[in-house]
């Protein structure tokens, strides 16, 4: 098995290249880093969720707004320690086919939240060969700034589900305050659905 190339994408401008229209998608977001890159994409607009302390949530939860509302691109934002954490989610994504679904990781190689830790996929670990594993065919890595508009494309074209793994600098996320308010975040979230399903 061939490990990850470093990346070279600073993460607090990957966002806004591979959504340029966020406001026609769904956002659910998992710890600080994706969020704060999340929220800052859309201003932490009513069509984000982002969640706090729920480490390898945002992947399933994706998946049951994918599942909920076909008719409406749904992405999952998400950092390397998450996806290792609910990497069991990649398989029920892949046996559910939504097509509507992004996954978007944002590897680092390090745990961010916890310390700046080496993380797994700084070594052999290679989250879109295990995305493959689990049985999700669209998937895509990137590593550096000029491959972007490559991954835009990959998201508005190939089918889903898709992973789309991005190796970035191990720099900080954007610096962006969130609604730290869940419930009230939940009830914003609820309310956009419903009234754009």
């Amino acid at each position: 098995m061939t490990a990850p190339k470093p990346g070279n994408i600073d993460r607090r401008e990957l966002l806004p290249q591979l959504f340029p229209n966020h406001e026609e998608w769904l956002f659910v977001s998992g710890l600080a880093g994706a969020s704060k890159d999340a929220a800052a994409l859309t201003n932490d607009g009513a069509n984000i969720y982002t969640m706090a302390g729920t480490m390898g949530a945002a992947v399933a939860m994706g998946l049951g707004m994918a599942l909920s509302a076909p008719n409406k691109n749904v992405a999952a934002i998400n950092g390397d320690g998450e996806m290792l954490m609910g990497i069991g989610s990649l398989v029920t994504v892949a046996t559910a086919q939504p097509q509507n679904l992004t996954i978007v990781c944002e590897d680092n190689a390090m745990h961010g939240e916890t310390g700046r830790q080496t993380g797994h996929t700084a070594g052999a670990a290679n989250l879109e060969t295990i995305a493959q594993g689990a049985g999700i065919t669209s998937t895509m890595s990137i590593s550096e700034p000029s491959e972007i508009a490559a991954a835009a494309t990959f998201i508005r074209e190939a089918p889903g589900p898709r992973f789309l793994l991005v190796r970035v600098l191990p720099t900080l996320p954007a610096a962006f305050k969130r609604d730290m308010d869940m419930a009230a975040c939940r009830v914003r979230f609820r309310d956009h659905f419903a009234a754009n399903a």
